[in-house]
């Protein structure tokens, strides 16, 4: 079997930090401490060089509330903060896995465990063997004949290990993996505050469980417990027994991260890795790890902390030096009505106010606000006491006018996450001012997170210690009805002052990147489209969906059992092992790639494999049904509302560095439309009601257009202004055929090259994707930027301008910094130029969609229309419709979208109406 390693990042980090502490603590001469990273790398390649896996991936928690504290509040709620000494260590480690080329994920409101949890069952059902390190025992409920657990133990640099198989765990514990969560349910885990039944430890636990089976037989069946005392301590506390069971549980079915390509080893990025290890004086790993040859990559600077006292002067991002930024050191609490108003009063005085809300997951389809900062302009900062009885009610209703007031200036940190949650409390938010996530985005578009503490902490050298006690504080005392600490609550307060300071900065840097335009008039008026989208969702027809499901596994059958039939015999054709004994030993198929562990059966061999034999095509199918069932037949259910029987995709502003909105929850930018029955998907996506149709606008090749205007080749500017199809005139000119005598196949050659110029692509990869030789691939490339000169121009040009620079830029100057341009490494350089001449492309196109939304939204706000604009795919907006204004839809939506810039080529939109997504797309 094929082997997929997964590794719980926060556990083996935090063993390794403790195990190499003390007098072992080391650090860099710069003062940077290494031993948690140290001791990582050593279990790290130790499991590695034993396992020799195919597949690794490291999981890794957020500092944020999960699913569990919505059940438990007091989930982990004793626990004390990361120890700055660690906590400064993970960025490093995660960039360190980056330069392994070693796939790690991590998903807010869920934890490492589940992820894990998760992967592994992905795995087991994918037919590999797994093995998962940590250091926590609750993953020993994830074992079975094909998972076992790996637990290291680190001290004074030696790492020895507890491996436990599902033989070895039947020889400890007498009972099954599974029931392992029952066994914590009822002793619960005072790691993880868990409470579990008051007086029961491990022993009586286990005895119960080896008696009974599990805590809903023991309840079932409580007149059978012998001792008294402990059938009382159970009676007494058998909603916690649950309570704590479905807290101990690890959950394995978090939507849409399995891709299995993604985890598979590939070799490390050897002159990056030797050059992180030269900053931190890893010598004794450059050896381990075979890096002495290496030439280290450069232009990466040493590493310094990034918690930095407030005292030390530091340069801030725009280039300016700062001193320490004198925070507030008083604070008023607002907990009743009188308090609301006054402080009220003085935000209509000074006429602008800060905010910032704490917003957390209430269930697994709704969010709310638990706590709240205020700063009125040049007072001093306020915190809401939400969490007392009918304060939350009280705040909305009193502060709702100027809420909504256009005149009262807000300046928000994540703004839409803000409005969502008050559209859901009838308010709709007027007046902001500034984001500072959006805004910060702009500015690196390529950092990993925005939180606002970072932010804090990077742009104004804010010690987070000011700014992050108080709110783990604060729980305890509200949860154990404590008198709030004003200390306390100030570290809250502090962030919403701190706000005004931070947008003040971030302003200077906007304006001096040019991008004034694009922050006030797109992404910030974005922001109020996104919260609508989101709060109004997509009706989903559920029963199709389940008859979409059916009939998936109906047709997976039948290949399933095409398949055996072509081989000769049954076996699992999601392992594979099994796939690569049928496709390379019996039917003798040639072998593309072969790994130590067996042949390779990913996406790329069977793709080469596809015209010499049959059984090929019928695996690749099985296996790309196999995936729309699991991933949204299936899939999508788990996300349906049940209250709406919508789905409400969360949309991200601030991920990807083109520009682009991404979703999440589900993920409904990644709809399929290239299989037939893919796009039966969009059949279930339906109006809210008889009264409504779907009305979906698609722009016609954004990007060749953006690229005529870009570049300003006047061959392929005419070919759109006399409307002309620009693959077969692209056709006409690369390969000499006289358009009357255009066949399909040299159009779509065409249409490959058209498209593979836009990103950049090279001939190896356009003789891959046509089949053909690289040499008339390369005639292809040298053909068609001989008739293009204007083409050629802009990506020498983008190139040179952007190496200069560092960076590249959109029509609406939105940037994207390329590093990778000035590499050694000439495959690392090589991707940065590709990158360089797609960007100004891709991420005007991400712009003019952007434009679109915000034009389309406001004209239908505007007019007062019944009708809203409820998802956007890519280059596609799509409005639920009502059914009386149709007409004046699809000219309004037509007109918004062909209007949203000018460019030197007229922008086409096609419109169509339907019942379904499927009949308007």
């Amino acid at each position: 079997m094929k082997k997929i390693m997964l590794i719980d990042g926060n556990s083996i980090l935090n063993r390794a930090f403790y195990g190499l502490s003390g007098s072992n603590m080391l650090k860099t001469s710069s003062g940077i401490y290494t031993n948690a990273i140290f001791g990582f790398l050593n279990i790290l390649k130790k499991y590695m060089d034993e396992e020799t896996p195919d597949y690794l991936c490291v999981a890794f928690d957020i500092r944020a509330k999960t699913f569990r504290h919505q059940e438990f509040e007091n989930y982990k709620a004793q626990r004390k903060g990361m120890p700055d000494d660690l906590a400064v260590q993970f960025p490093i480690m995660k960039d360190i896995l980056d330069a392994m080329n070693i796939k790690r994920i991590e998903i807010e409101g869920y934890e490492g465990d589940d992820i894990i949890g998760t992967l592994s069952k992905e795995g087991e059902d994918a037919g590999l063997e797994v093995v998962i390190v940590t250091g926590d025992k609750d993953s020993l409920q994830l074992i079975s004949k094909t998972t076992r657990v790996k637990l290291p133990v680190t001290h004074a640099g030696k790492t020895e290990t507890e491996e436990y198989t599902i033989e070895k765990f039947g020889e400890k514990y007498d009972i099954d993996p599974d029931s392992f969560i029952d066994v914590k349910g009822l002793m619960g885990d005072s790691s993880d505050n868990i409470p579990g039944v008051a007086g029961i430890g491990e022993k009586t636990a286990l005895d119960l469980i080896k008696q009974f089976g599990s805590i809903e037989n023991i309840y079932d069946r409580i007149e059978e417990v012998a001792k008294p005392g402990i059938k009382q301590k159970l009676i007494n506390d058998k909603d916690m027994a649950f309570l704590s069971k479905r807290l101990a549980t690890i959950k394995r079915d978090i939507f849409g991260i399995w891709e299995q390509d993604q985890f598979e080893l590939k070799g490390y990025n050897t002159s990056r890795l030797k050059a992180i290890f030269e900053n931190l004086q890893f010598k004794s790993m450059i050896t381990k790890f075979k890096l002495e040859n290496t030439v280290s990559e450069k232009g990466i600077e040493a590493y310094t902390p990034t918690i930095i006292e407030n005292d030390i002067l530091n340069e801030n991002k725009s280039g300016n030096v700062k001193e320490k930024i004198k925070l507030p050191d008083d604070i008023r609490i607002l907990s009743t009505i009188e308090a609301l108003q006054d402080y009220k009063n003085e935000i209509i005085q000074a006429g602008e106010m800060a905010l910032h809300a704490y917003i957390e997951r209430s269930s697994q389809f709704e969010n709310k606000i638990t706590d709240i900062a205020i700063t009125a302009k040049g007072k001093m900062p306020v915190y809401v006491e939400l969490r007392k009885s009918k304060m939350k009610e009280d705040f909305f209703t009193i502060f709702k006018d100027i809420l909504e007031s256009e005149s009262i200036g807000k300046y928000i940190h994540d703004a839409k996450s803000f409005m969502s949650v008050l559209k859901k409390n009838g308010i709709d938010l007027g007046g902001l001012k500034f984001d500072t996530m959006t805004a910060a985005y702009l500015c690196e578009p390529a950092s990993a997170n925005y939180e606002i503490k970072g932010l804090l902490s990077s742009y104004l050298n804010v010690d987070e210690e000011d700014i992050s006690r108080g709110k783990d504080k604060l729980k305890e005392m509200t949860l154990f009805d404590i008198e709030l600490d004003k200390d306390e609550a100030l570290n809250i307060g502090r962030i919403s002052w701190l706000i005004f300071k931070l947008s003040d900065l971030l302003k200077v840097m906007i304006e001096e990147n040019g991008q004034d335009e694009l922050y006030y008039h797109v992404e910030m008026p974005l922001s109020f489209v996104l919260a609508d989208m989101e709060n109004w969702g997509f009706k989903v027809n559920e029963d199709a969906l389940r008859q979409l499901s059916d009939m998936l596994s109906i047709k997976l059958a039948e290949l399933e059992k095409q398949i055996h039939e072509l081989a000769g015999e049954t076996f699992n054709i999601n392992s594979p092992k099994q796939l690569g004994h049928i496709l390379f030993e019996k039917l003798g198929l040639r072998s593309a790639r072969k790994t130590k562990t067996g042949y390779s059966t990913d996406a790329e061999v069977l793709e080469g494999l596809a015209s010499s034999h049959e059984i090929v095509a019928k695996i690749v199918e099985f296996r790309q049904l196999s995936k729309l069932k699991s991933t949204y037949a299936d899939g999508l259910r788990n996300v349906i509302n049940p209250i709406t029987g919508k789905i409400h995709s969360n949309f991200n502003q601030t991920v990807t560095v083109t520009g682009r909105i991404s979703s999440t929850e589900p993920n409904l930018q990644n709809i399929p439309i290239r299989l037939e029955l893919g796009r039966e998907i969009r059949k279930v996506f339906i109006p809210s009601s008889d009264e409504y149709i779907l009305t979906d606008a698609d722009y016609s090749q954004i990007e060749l257009r953006v690229l005529a205007h870009i570049s300003g080749d006047e061959n392929m500017i005419d070919a759109f202004n006399n409307n002309e199809d620009i693959h077969t005139t692209t056709a006409s000119r690369v390969f000499g055929v006289p358009i009357d005598e255009m066949t399909p196949t040299i159009r779509n050659r065409a249409k490959a090259v058209n498209f593979g110029i836009v990103y950049g692509i090279g001939e190896f990869s356009l003789a891959k994707d046509l089949g053909i030789s690289r040499k008339e691939a390369k005639e292809y490339i040298d053909g068609y930027l001989s008739k293009y000169a204007g083409i050629k121009a802009y990506m020498t040009d983008t190139v040179e301008k952007g190496k200069a620079v560092g960076f590249v830029t959109t029509l609406l100057n939105r940037r994207r910094y390329l590093p990778e341009l000035k590499s050694s490494n000439h495959n690392v350089r090589a991707f940065g130029e590709r990158v360089a001449m797609n960007t100004p492309i891709q991420g005007s196109a991400a712009d003019i969609i952007k434009i679109a939304m915000v034009s389309v939204y406001k004209a239908l706000k505007d007019g007062k229309f019944k009708s809203r604009l409820i998802l956007q795919v890519h280059d596609e907006l799509i409005i639920e419709t009502h059914v009386d204004e149709k007409d004046k839809v699809e000219r309004l939506l037509k007109d918004c979208m062909e209007k949203a810039i000018d460019l030197k080529v007229p922008m086409t939109v096609d419109v169509k109406s339907g019942r379904t997504w499927f009949e308007a797309h």
